[in-house]
């Protein structure tokens, strides 16, 4: 079977060739989202038990207002019987679209919420460093007590309170005393 990374990036090819990647984007989003609040739909599509024509008929019905190419995909992965997998095809599609498009997600953590003035100073400076436009998606966490963390381009950035207060721990106990 191929990967959902193939499909994905089928589709994403599809989406540039198309000139159409908002629609692309904004189907999926709806798709994957509609999947989300009924699992059971999914697991529909996905069961040997409903014949093969009546599913591809319900697709058509629940999702005939989708672009034709993300109705298509999700027959195959019917067919495949794999739907819950259009949303790793989600990911590698707004990946390969990121890339292409020279974009950035940051995933700011922190122990409060961010001012909109410190996202957009975030913004403005990884910009600067990575030359690329910049997505800044805060998360609450409160057991990195202060400071944040970041997470992009599958790295990981640790300025929390909690990562420096661990570090300072293990010199102490290094230390010795004499």
């Amino acid at each position: 079977m191929t990967g959902t990374n193939e499909y994905g990036k089928a589709l994403f090819l599809l989406a540039k060739e198309d000139g159409k990647y908002d629609e692309y984007i904004s189907d999926l989003f709806l798709l994957t989202e509609a999947f989300k609040q009924n699992e059971k739909y999914i697991s529909l599509l996905d069961t040997p038990a409903v014949p093969k024509d009546e599913k591809l008929s319900l697709i058509d019905d629940s999702l005939g207002t989708l672009n034709q190419n993300i109705i298509n995909l999700v027959k195959i992965l019917c067919e495949k019987h794999s739907v819950y997998s259009v949303f790793d095809v989600h990911k590698t599609f707004i990946s390969l679209y990121n890339e292409e498009m020279g974009i950035e997600e940051v995933t700011a953590i922190t122990a409060v919420p961010m001012t909109d003035e410190q996202k957009e100073r975030l913004k403005k400076k990884l910009e600067s460093i990575t030359e690329k436009h910049i997505i800044v998606k805060n998360v609450i966490d409160k057991n990195i007590l202060g400071g944040m963390k970041l997470r992009y381009s599958g790295k990981q950035i640790d300025g929390s309170l909690k990562s420096r207060l661990s570090e300072f721990e293990k010199k102490i106990k290094s230390t010795v005393i004499r």
